[in-house]
């Protein structure tokens, strides 16, 4: 079995179709958890009176996300190195916009919203920021051991997407962001120091942020004493792991948890992981956790078995910003952590959210198409029944930059005028035999030695005169 497995993995689309696994996998659950976690919310809604509602809006944002998902396969990735640029500065004018634009919820001024549908810019921009930071980090990769080069300009650019976000303010995007910035630094080759200067300065900054609104304050002090307001403040921590108990180890069975009758708010959005152990039970949560730890090996796979240091850098980012967002939302349901309102990836319900990690997922896809073995697979042996079907094109080889050879100094031009002497250096390789000739010259001859030179130029030699 095991050598079978390690066959399978040897492969050169192993990692593409674990990405497509992982993603397919998390797709349907999510929409099945979502159907039940919102049937009584929906059902109580006074507009629709359907248990299908929020399902039928989450369905819609997951075909978009499809497509979304198949235009991050098939883009070329240096297309979207090249626009990196572009699409930060939109999504920090975005950002701004949302300021005096957008919709206000949970506190919290962050949401566009056209009509029936709503988009948060947040979740783009640290798409932008990833795919941009990568591409200066690459470039600058031969002086970042330099501070001013490392920090320069990403950390600025990093620090205006805080602002906005907390001017809204967005406790949990704000995290997020973190997140990708720390990746993007660790991946760059940051010393541990630098990061541990980022950590203090960016947990003063939560912890602003969390004194900045009471409603945050109140969920700071039920994480640090869950029993002193179990109905209020603690309310939703102390629900969700009442419903992870009563799960058990099997659950209480597919659509049958009693906590989205009410008893935990949010349960469709932030706490669906909750509804999912208690549902589902131990085994439906070893599922979750199982799904995005297969999603962080494979993501690294990929990072690692690259040779382009851009592909790799963001392969790795996006691998551990999912991951790293569904870690935060578990440990904040389970009691780990303070109630951020971060999403679980892919499971939870969200618009703009799971159409943007799903066009995630499309560029790990295309970045697993990218490794050397995959390019020479493709090109060599055809794109294969599912390239036709989704008309990919090959990838394209990586070319290494050439490395530039120093020029040989072209040989100055001589000073006008002075001859035997060239410009810019005073007395050179032209005039040295002249000088050591001169120099042999002046130096002083012995007098009995040029008497007996001058007697011999004056006699004819031997053989000389027996011609005569």
């Amino acid at each position: 079995m095991w050598k079978v497995l390690t066959a399978w993995l040897g492969r050169p689309l192993a990692s593409f179709h674990l990405v497509l696994a992982v993603f397919g996998l998390l797709t349907v659950l999510g929409l099945v958890m979502v159907l039940s976690a919102s049937s009584v919310v929906s059902l109580q809604d006074e507009a629709s009176h359907s248990v299908y509602a929020v399902f039928k809006k989450q369905l819609l944002f997951v075909i978009i996300g499809a497509v979304v998902f198949w235009i991050g396969l098939r883009m070329p990735l240096r297309v979207m190195r090249q626009s990196a640029s572009g699409a930060l500065a939109v999504c920090i004018g975005l950002l701004v916009l949302v300021l005096f634009l957008g919709r206000k919820f949970n506190g919290a001024r962050s949401w566009f919203v056209i009509g029936p549908l709503s988009f948060q810019p947040i979740e783009v921009a640290k798409l932008a920021l990833v795919l941009w930071g990568a591409h200066v980090l690459v470039q600058k990769k031969a002086v970042l051991h330099q501070y001013r080069h490392l920090l320069v300009p990403v950390v600025p650019a990093a620090l205006l997407m805080f602002a906005l976000v907390m001017m809204q303010p967005d406790l949990g995007g704000t995290v997020t962001l973190v997140v990708v910035l720390f990746s993007l630094l660790w991946f760059a080759g940051a010393p541990m120091r630098l990061f541990g200067a980022i950590a203090g300065g960016g947990l003063a900054g939560l912890l602003v942020l969390a004194i900045g609104a009471g409603y945050r304050l109140d969920r700071v002090l039920s994480f640090l004493h869950p029993d002193d307001d179990p109905t209020g403040s603690g309310h939703q921590a102390t629900q969700a792991l009442l419903a992870l108990a009563n799960g058990g180890l099997l659950g209480r069975g597919l659509g049958q948890g009693s906590s989205k009758w009410k008893y935990l708010p949010n349960v469709h959005n932030d706490f669906i992981f909750a509804l999912i152990g208690e549902e589902l039970g131990f085994l439906g949560c070893a599922l979750v956790l199982g799904l995005f730890a297969m999603l962080a090996v494979v993501g690294l796979r990929i990072a690692a078995r690259n040779i382009d240091p851009w592909i790799r850098m963001v392969a790795a980012t996006l691998t551990v910003w999912l991951v790293g967002q569904a870690a935060i939302n578990i440990a904040y349901v389970v009691g780990l952590l303070p109630v951020t309102g971060i999403t679980l990836p892919m499971i939870s319900a969200g618009g703009s959210s799971i159409v943007v990690t799903m066009f995630v997922f499309g560029i790990l896809a295309n970045c697993a198409r990218h490794e050397p073995e995959s390019v020479a697979a493709l090109r060599s042996q055809g794109p294969g029944r599912f390239g036709r079907l989704l008309k990919l094109p090959a990838p394209d080889v990586y070319n290494p930059p050439a490395r530039k050879k120093p020029v040989r100094p072209s040989t100055p031009p001589r000073a006008a005028g002075r001859p035997g002497k060239v410009a810019g250096r005073g007395g050179t390789a032209e005039r040295q035999p002249q000088e050591r000739r001169r120099t042999r010259r002046s130096v002083p001859v012995p007098e009995h030695r040029r008497r007996s030179a001058q007697g011999r130029a004056g006699h004819p030699r031997a053989d000389e005169g027996g011609r005569h």
